[in-house]
């Protein structure tokens, strides 16, 4: 299973806080997705399931194109809902929000970004949508989640079982960067399910943004 974060978008360029703003992707996103894309369809995805917010649905797209695999979207992978956070800059959080950006960015998985979600809420939703899609491929196949930054890491956290507070010991995911997980299968006294093999992995080349939101 490969979680895979959307291109950059212009509030990604200018240090924004999107959360569920439904942002489009800039012109160095969209060639961070086709570019992605070229190296991710040699892993013959079985299936691609996206959030529907438009940057990360046009990322999907660029994978779409290259394998032939038809895009389902999923509410459940879009990215923190950041109540008041949404639009400020990085800057304009930590001086309004100096205690709760500050746990926020320590990785405290129960701080809710500007008042609305934590991370444990996201853990649990995305974690839900990632099941369901997992139920609905067989063994072997390659299912590609394309999400958000901080969702993915959520994501990761929940699907391993790491106690909520280690979470913050996972680093973010870059724009178009991906990771990887790779299902425990046939080990005697396995204490997990998914193995985490790859993280935050990208091209080279690709501007590095591993901010959240």
């Amino acid at each position: 299973m490969i979680f895979w974060r959307h291109g950059r978008t212009e509030w990604n360029r200018s240090g924004l806080f999107q959360g569920q703003e439904d942002i489009d992707l800039d012109e160095t996103g969209r060639e961070q997705a086709l570019r992605a894309a070229e190296v991710l369809v040699t892993r013959q995805p079985a299936m691609i399931v996206s959030s529907d917010l438009r940057r990360a649905a046009d990322t999907a797209a660029a994978l779409a194109g290259l394998s032939g695999v038809e895009v389902t979207f999923d509410k459940r992978l879009r990215e923190t809902d950041a109540g008041q956070w949404q639009g400020l800059s990085f800057a304009e959080i930590d001086e309004q929000f100096a205690d709760d950006n500050a746990a926020w960015r320590g990785g405290d998985p129960v701080v809710r970004a500007g008042g609305a979600e934590n991370r444990l809420d996201v853990g649990e939703r995305m974690l839900a949508a990632v099941n369901d899609a997992v139920s609905r491929i067989a063994p072997s196949e390659t299912l590609v989640i394309v999400s958000h930054g901080g969702a993915i890491r959520a994501a990761l956290a929940a699907l391993m079982g790491l106690p909520p507070e280690r979470w913050g010991t996972l680093a973010g995911v870059s724009n178009c960067h991906w990771s990887e997980v790779h299902e425990v299968v046939g080990r005697a006294g396995a204490l997990f399910s998914w193995q985490l093999t790859e993280h935050n992995v990208g091209l080279g080349s690709l501007p590095v943004e591993p901010l959240e939101g």
